[in-house]
This record gives structure tokens, sequence and C-alpha cells, in this order.
């Protein structure tokens, strides 16, 4: 889809470019287009496989008013996050949807149990803090397995 933009924006010439790629004046000529495509699409992409990045396995803890583990599997659609998050205790596998962007993270759990958690991800790893029934809490991690 970047593509398609990148010769929307360039027409003709880009075509003539790319299929000439040897022709220096040609590059030369192209440069501030050419130059604006590649920086506008570098952090794109970065974003996507960022935020493509998630879907999988984690497994983490959580201390607090709560203590224990768990395995979170997401299933990911653009900055939109579903699945199902496993904890030990209390031993529970409950629906959770939220939603991830610009590093920032924040979802919950579908049930009685109404746990809340936001923080931030950093490569193949997450962190922050969550509450329960909207008061008590703590802190949480977790690190991507697969």
């Amino acid at each position: 889809m970047l593509v398609v933009v990148a010769a929307g924006c360039g027409s003709t010439n880009n075509a003539t470019t790319a299929t000439s790629t040897s022709t220096a004046p040609a590059a030369a000529t192209q440069t501030t287009s050419a130059a604006s495509a590649p920086t506008t699409s570098a952090p794109a992409s970065t974003t996507a496989a960022t935020a493509a990045g998630l879907s999988g396995t984690w497994s983490g803890q959580y201390g607090g008013a709560y203590q224990g583990t768990f395995n979170l599997t997401w299933r990911q659609s653009g900055t939109n996050l579903s699945d199902t998050i496993k904890l030990s205790a209390p031993a529970d596998t409950l629906s959770i949807h939220g939603t991830m962007s610009s590093g920032a993270i924040s979802f919950g759990t579908v049930g009685s149990l109404a746990i809340t958690y936001s923080g931030s991800v950093s490569g193949n790893s997450m962190s922050g803090g969550y509450k329960v029934g909207g008061s008590t809490g703590g802190s949480w991690s977790a690190n991507k397995i697969s």
C-alpha cells in the first residue's frame, strides 16, 4: 500500500526512476520527492511492525493487592487488541480487550473481576499498573514468549 502511495505522488517520473535506477541525473532530479517518500514510509513501517509485534503469547507477573503470574494471548488488528488472559490467582481465564498506540497500552478484562491494566510497551516487554474494580491494584510486567 505504501508503494502505491509513493508511486501516486511521483506519477510517471517515479516509474521512470524506478525502472532506470542507474540514471544518476534522474535520481538527482527526483531527490526532493524521492527523499520524502522513504522518510514518510519508514516511520509508518516501524509503527506497523511494533504494533503487529504484540500478537502472540506473553508471560508475566503481577504484584500488589493480588500476586501471581499470567499468560496473555493477543490478537491484534491495527491498534486494537483482544483475546484472553489466564491468571494464577485468582485462577481464571478471562476475555480481554484493549488498545496500543505510540508505545502506550491499556486493556481490561470482561467479567466480574473488572481488572484494568495500563502501561507501556518496548520491544518484547511491557509493564505498568493494574486496578481491580477501579480501586485496589499494583504493578505488572510481561515478556513475549511466542
